[in-house]
């Protein structure tokens, strides 16, 4: 038996809003009800540009577009998201968010909207001014570090070594910043465990631990997305590569937590336990570079049944509520064939919660 995280990064936590479920489930298919179900949470891309070349990049298709979500559409849309439900918000998408120059004024923009942000970042341009500036205004920040030596990484993030020491350095200064303010920021790593970098997990970890101060180093699978260029990475053998990580777990004290994902792996290849994906468009969404808005990030920009309108045209209200996500919603129901979707997807597990909520067994009421 897995032992359960302290973060729950192999769950979900759809659990714990019940009453958003329970809108949504009274709707049942009724439209009118449904288009008021709003998302708890959505993920923005700041930037479509980025500063590495990642070979496992989900999003390399898209092309690294120089294009930034600008500081007064976030200011105007955010505040408004929160007033219709809105919990929480994370800075990440397609490119390396702090490309944005508005970076900073863009977090506190969010943060003063009174809901719950996080960051998911490559770090190199975690500068020390933006740590002081904004680290308050985050929940959580995750940093991408791919391999345990600068020689692997640079590899991997197809990038110079030199941006290794730069980013252990940039999360030093951060965690020293964390712990004066008394802070309550986590601040992590996250590494995709692949043939290139499995020999380097516990070096990474130790580094993480005891270098840096961090929180945890989670440990994750590659998931191959539909239209992603890269495809090397499709048929990973997470039986094997595991058994590099085997005793990195042991790493862990009462300050730091190492966490693999082995629900996540041994989940990679199965079959889904249902047939629709009853999570979207209602509990997140996706909103790029431009503005777009889409119902799932395994449809960017591939396919118009997920777009839903742009929040740098139209009010979130409009868009939410209006025609193009209902033609969504059933799109979903009655077209998507849901193996054509990105294996280990985000609203997998909440996908099963919803399904099984809706096909009870019986005499349910013997609790």
């Amino acid at each position: 038996m897995t032992t359960r995280d302290s973060y729950d990064l192999d769950g979900h936590k759809l659990i714990y809003h019940p009453e958003r479920v329970a809108q949504w489930r009274a709707a049942s298919d009724d439209w009118e009800k449904l288009k008021k179900v709003y998302p708890i949470y959505v993920e923005i891309s700041p930037s479509g540009a980025c500063n590495h070349r990642c070979s496992f990049c989900a999003m390399d298709y898209i092309g690294y577009r120089g294009r930034y979500l600008s500081l007064e559409t976030i200011s105007q849309r955010v505040p408004e998201m929160a007033s219709l439900g809105l919990k929480s918000l994370l800075q990440g998408g397609e490119g390396e968010p702090l490309l944005n120059r508005d970076f900073a004024r863009i977090s506190s923009a969010i943060h003063r909207a009174g809901i719950d942000q996080a960051l998911t970042t490559n770090a190199v341009l975690l500068s020390r001014d933006l740590v002081e500036e904004t680290l308050d205004c985050f929940s959580w920040i995750k940093v991408s570090i791919g391999a345990g030596s600068p020689h692997t990484y640079a590899k991997i993030h197809q990038t110079k070594e030199r941006d290794f020491s730069r980013v252990v350095e940039n999360l030093r200064y951060a965690v020293a910043v964390r712990n004066s303010r008394k802070n309550r920021c986590t601040l992590g790593v996250q590494l995709l465990l692949l043939p290139e970098n499995a020999h380097e997990v516990k070096r990474l970890a130790l580094i993480c631990r005891d270098t840096i101060g961090l929180d945890y180093l989670v440990v994750k699978p590659h998931s191959q997305h539909p239209f992603s260029l890269n495809r090397q990475y499709s048929n990973l053998d997470y039986v094997s590569l595991t058994a590099n990580v085997d005793d990195v777990e042991n790493l862990s004290t009462d300050e730091f937590q190492v966490i693999i994902r082995r629900n996540t792996m041994s989940r990679r290849d199965q079959r889904r336990a249902y047939s629709v994906c009853r999570a979207t468009p209602f509990f997140w969404t996706n909103i790029q570079s431009n503005g777009d808005v889409y119902g799932c990030n395994a449809f960017l920009q591939k396919s118009e049944e997920f777009y839903l309108g742009n929040i740098c045209e139209e009010s979130f209200k409009d868009i939410w509520e209006g025609d193009r996500r209902r033609r969504c919603y059933e799109h979903i129901q009655r077209g998507l064939d849901i193996e054509k979707c990105r294996s280990n997807c985000r609203m997998n597990l909440i996908n099963e919660y919803l399904d099984e909520l809706m096909r009870p067994v019986e005499h349910v009421n013997f609790i």
